[in-house]
C-alpha cells in the first residue's frame, strides 16, 4: 500500500498530466499541440504557487493584483517573461476563475489585456521558436480563456458527479 504523502502529492509531471488530459477533453482535435501543452503547463503551475509565495512571483489573488502589477505600474520593464508572466496570469484569472472574477471585473477587456501581454511578450523574445508560441498565444487568447473556464466548471461539476461509499451499517 502507497503512504499517505505517495496518496496526497502531486508532483509537477502529475499535475501537468492531469491538466493536459482536462484540456484535451473540452478543446476540439484539431486545437494545436504546443499551444494545449502550454495552456496545461500554465495551470499545472499555478496549481503548485501559493498567492503568497516568497520564492518566486506568487500566484494573483485576482485581476485587480495583474492591474496594479502589470498596468498602473508604470516602471515595469519590457521583458518577455514579465510580459508572459502578465499574459498566463491573464489566462488564468479570466479563464479557469471567470466564475468567481465576473462579478468583479470585465473579463473581455483582462482577455484583451492577456492578449496584449502575450504579443509584448513575443516581441521582445529572442527565441523565434518561442516567440512563434507566444504570438499564437495571443491569436487564440479568446478560445483558450473559453476552454479554461469551461475546464474549471467541469471540474467543478464532477464532485456532484462522485460516488459515495455505502456508510457502515449501524446495526
Amino acid at each position: 500500500m502507497e503512504s499517505l504523502q505517495e496518496l496526497l502529492a502531486v508532483d509537477d509531471q502529475r499535475a501537468l498530466e492531469f491538466f493536459l488530459v482536462g484540456l484535451k477533453d473540452v478543446s476540439e482535435p484539431t486545437v494545436d499541440k504546443h499551444e494545449l501543452l502550454y495552456n496545461a503547463s500554465v495551470l499545472a503551475h499555478f496549481a503548485h504557487i501559493s498567492t503568497h509565495n516568497d520564492v518566486e512571483m506568487p500566484t494573483p489573488a485576482d485581476l485587480s493584483v495583474v492591474f496594479d502589477q502589470f498596468v498602473a505600474n508604470t516602471t515595469v520593464p519590457h521583458d518577455s517573461q514579465l510580459m508572459e508572466a502578465a499574459g498566463a496570469q491573464c489566462l488564468l484569472l479570466a479563464g479557469f476563475f471567470e466564475d468567481q472574477m465576473r462579478g468583479r471585473h470585465n473579463i473581455r477587456w483582462y482577455a484583451e489585456l492577456g492578449a496584449g501581454f502575450f504579443t509584448r511578450a513575443a516581441t521582445y523574445q529572442e527565441s523565434r521558436q518561442k516567440a512563434r508560441l507566444l504570438t499564437m498565444l495571443a491569436r487564440h487568447f479568446e478560445p483558450w480563456r473559453q476552454r479554461h473556464a469551461r475546464l474549471s466548471r467541469e471540474l467543478r461539476d464532477q464532485a456532484y458527479l462522485l460516488a459515495l461509499p455505502n456508510p457502515p451499517s449501524l446495526m
